[in-house]
């Protein structure tokens, strides 16, 4: 079998498609902030068009992600020992509880486009909010990723994870 034929049958794998995608939201968000920043500044609609419509791409991003780490949690929980097994349920948690932030983001972002065209004034406080609500959600992503990366890089634990996790998020 060649890489690439390896590569193509890897992505029948959800847990592969996930580590492929999750830096899309945090990434993402991060590029669309600095992007709607400079935007901004310059007081050019065009390109704070093209900056909302990557912080909504990023927010939005983070359904597949969401949606291919749920689906590849049993493979990756049946191969993980106790200390790992607890980092993917303090990260499936977070996830899931943090993911409609990253919705509310793209719904703001395309609203910051689309209302201005009928209110104008209302334009840079949308501007305003979204570049807050991405940063909060730029800041969950970070959150959410530290969690993840425990699971497979024992070489950055110190220790369990925070905090007991609820038993709805273990998959018993």
């Amino acid at each position: 079998m060649t890489e690439l034929q390896h590569m193509l049958q890897q992505l029948g794998q959800p847990e592969y498609v996930h580590v492929l995608l999750n830096p899309l939201p945090v990434y993402g968000m991060a590029l669309g902030m600095v992007a709607l920043a400079v935007a901004w500044i310059s007081c050019s609609r065009a390109a704070q068009l093209v900056a909302l419509l990557i912080v909504a791409l990023a927010g939005a991003s983070a359904w597949p992600v969401v949606e291919f780490g749920e689906r590849g949690y049993d493979p990756v929980y049946a191969m993980s020992n106790r200390d790992a097994q607890q980092w993917l349920d303090v990260h499936a948690t977070r996830a899931s509880r943090c993911a409609p932030v990253f919705y509310a983001v793209a719904v703001l972002a395309v609203a910051t486009v689309v209302v201005p065209w009928k209110f104008p004034k209302a334009n840079n406080v949308l501007l305003a909010l979204t570049f807050a609500a991405a940063l909060v959600a730029l800041g969950l992503g970070g959150w959410i990723g530290h969690a993840g990366g425990q699971v497979r890089h024992s070489e950055f634990r110190e220790g369990p994870p925070p905090g007991p996790v609820p038993p709805w998020t273990r998959g018993d």
